[in-house]
């Protein structure tokens, strides 16, 4: 692989703002809805991958330890597919999720406060309601997070993930306020899997 830097065109001395900064200028660049009905298609859906990858390879870096003195400080210590968000409670809520303390997990992000009500808590806490049946206010959690951060690349896939995974259950999806409901048993099997495969692992194989 290229030197992630390199693609994005920053310097390995970038703070994180310039680094999403460069890797959101070129995303617009090149996104391929741009090139839909264009010779350049495949050229700007590879160029797209390239810079998706190098955004990516610099977070895990960054995430691991491998980050310049004088870099900004919003790392991200747990998972390397977030969006760098620094605050460990944000790290404690997805060893939870993983560890299926969802109540603890909940817990953790109402009690925050709401200035960090950020695109990355949105999407834990979609994590948390969808594990817990609830499809459309995850849908909801999941769209808002992409709303705040329409870049990353983990939230545009749990979102598209749970639009796929529960087009086969109908329409009668729980919300915390309804009580209309599809088979409970057929609601916390996607329920599991779609949260096992967005935090990393699959439940079920087939899907």
């Amino acid at each position: 692989m290229k030197n992630p830097y390199e693609v994005l065109g920053v310097s390995p001395n970038a703070t994180d703002e310039e680094v999403k900064k460069a890797y959101r200028n070129l995303a617009r660049k090149y996104h391929p809805d741009k090139y839909r009905d264009s010779d350049l298609a495949d050229l700007a859906s590879e160029k797209m991958k390239e810079i998706n990858a190098a955004y990516e390879e610099i977070q895990k870096l960054r995430a691991g330890g491998n980050k310049s003195s004088n870099a900004g400080g919003n790392a991200y210590n747990g998972n390397p597919r977030t969006n760098g968000s620094s605050d460990a409670r944000f790290a404690e809520v997805r060893r939870l999720i993983n560890a299926n303390e969802i109540m603890r997990a909940e817990q953790i992000l109402r009690g925050m406060e709401p200035t960090m009500q950020n695109a990355e808590w949105y999407f834990l806490m979609g994590c948390v309601v969808y594990k817990r049946g609830y499809f459309v206010d995850a849908q909801k959690m999941f769209d808002r997070a992409c709303s705040m951060d329409p870049y990353n690349t983990e939230y545009r896939a749990a979102r598209d993930q749970l639009h796929a995974q529960t087009a086969n259950y109908g329409s009668g999806y729980r919300t915390t306020s309804s009580s209309d409901q599809t088979c409970d048993c057929c609601l916390k099997l996607a329920c599991a899997d779609c949260c096992c495969e967005m935090m990393g692992g699959d439940l079920i194989r087939c899907c």
